[in-house]
């Protein structure tokens, strides 16, 4: 990116991040950063780019320089090299050691540009080590909260229309719960006490069966109260067994919601795709 009168080049969008410019050109600069939307975007992809750089250097390219430079000072070296006059590449074009030099100011500018394979497969990466944060946090600890289920005949809760997915409990309860993860009263707020096997599929209403799911991640209850009254409405119609709807959430629900819904990501009605039928005539174990 050229510099012009509206926009920062992406040199001294560097430079503004590393805070290295003057004083008096950083204000300039920070003023403008404020108002401008383009250039506010271009030091956010400058400045992935530049971590994916560092990580790709680190791992997968022998270093040209001396570690000692570092990769932010490699970085901005390239982008100065990459604008100098092309009649002082030509007076170095035979020099030794200018095939490295070339390839890499080529490999950053790539990296930058965010046209490099290796970037794209390392925010691919990054991206699904992401997703897989997000829906650990959703699931409960195994230790803590393996579930729990009560004998009951499928016809009793395919009968009864008062079963709710998450019946309130004891405050008592629900602190215990709340200490047991290590959570104090006022985490509340952010996280809804939940049934990891659902009453309205057998759940029990004790400690191995809840545990405190954060509201913050889209894998949040909402998310499972699909999955549940799904599974509720298979069991009741006779195409699964109560004990398999029981041990896919109690295992891992996130897991189940994909398989059941053919989704990666939670849907925003999920009843609206799948076809209500007749029910059937209930299990009776």
């Amino acid at each position: 990116m050229q510099a012009t009168p509206e926009h920062l080049s992406d040199e001294e969008l560097l430079l503004f991040s590393d805070q290295e410019l003057p004083a008096q050109t950083a204000a300039t600069a920070r003023a403008h950063v404020a108002q401008c939307q383009m250039c506010r975007s271009r030091l956010t992809a400058l400045e992935t780019a530049l971590a994916d750089f560092i990580d790709f250097q680190e791992q997968a390219v022998q270093p040209i320089e001396s570690r000692s430079a570092g990769p932010r000072s490699l970085l901005k070296a390239r982008l100065t090299e990459a604008k100098a006059p092309i009649r002082e590449t030509r007076n170095t074009i035979f020099g030794i050691g200018i095939g490295r030099q070339l390839a890499s100011a080529c490999l950053a500018l790539l990296l930058v540009s965010g046209g490099s394979w290796a970037i794209r497969h390392s925010l691919q990466q990054r991206t699904t080590l992401d997703s897989a944060r997000v829906e650990a946090v959703a699931l409960p600890r195994r230790m803590l909260t393996p579930g729990s289920a009560r004998p009951i005949p499928v016809a009793d809760l395919c009968s009864s229309e008062d079963l709710q997915n998450d019946p309130p409990v004891d405050p008592s309860l629900e602190q215990a719960v709340f200490q047991e993860y290590g959570l104090s009263a006022s985490a509340k707020g952010t996280y809804e006490l939940d049934y990891l096997i659902t009453p309205a599929l057998g759940g029990a209403k004790d400690m191995q069966n809840l545990w405190p799911q954060p509201d913050s991640t889209t894998w949040n209850a909402h998310a499972k109260d699909q999955l549940e009254d799904h599974l509720h409405d298979l069991v009741c119609q006779g195409k699964v067994q109560l004990t398999t709807a029981q041990s896919e959430i109690a295992t891992d629900w996130i897991a189940a919601y994909k398989r059941r819904f053919h989704t990666n990501a939670p849907l925003s009605n999920a009843a609206s795709i799948i076809p209500k039928m007749a029910p059937k005539k209930p299990q009776t174990s």
